[in-house]
């Protein structure tokens, strides 16, 4: 298991009370041995103007899971983590009324920078973005 902090699906989720993940709607739903997955309604809070998830949205879940990810391969009472890049690939359009699961892999887990891959699939199982973050530990001051 690559997770040094021990959290569980519920702990994951109160955290984001009162932030951007809950106003979109974003629930982690599995912790694996070197995995995370969460979800996203595709709804008024996740769309564009054309009723279809809008990319930003995507990158919201992408960069939620990773950091999430990263956060939990550290000890948080001597680093933090930051994200420092992100990139995504949107390659599907999602209708509202749908639903969206990102599941978030190691790619690298270092000393100084965590590398995330994160893909997101509709309800069929069919990749509609696939993205990758890059965290930097830093020390607590």
């Amino acid at each position: 298991m690559i997770w040094k902090n021990k959290f569980d699906i519920d702990s994951i989720n109160n955290i984001s009370v009162n932030t951007m993940v809950q106003n979109l709607g974003i629930k982690f739903t599995e912790i694996g041995e070197d995995f995370m997955i969460a979800t996203m309604p595709v709804d008024r809070r996740t769309v564009q103007p054309m009723q279809i998830l809008h990319g930003g949205a995507s990158v919201a879940l992408a960069e939620t899971l990773g950091s999430v990810a990263s956060f939990a391969c550290i000890d948080p009472n001597l680093f933090d983590t930051v994200g420092i890049a992100i990139n995504a690939n949107h390659l599907k359009a999602v209708s509202i009324g749908k639903k969206v699961t990102g599941k978030v892999t190691p790619v690298k887990i270092g000393k100084k920078l965590h590398i995330w891959q994160i893909e997101i699939k509709d309800e069929n199982g069919d990749t509609v973005c696939i993205s990758r973050l890059t965290t930097m530990v830093i020390p607590k001051k």
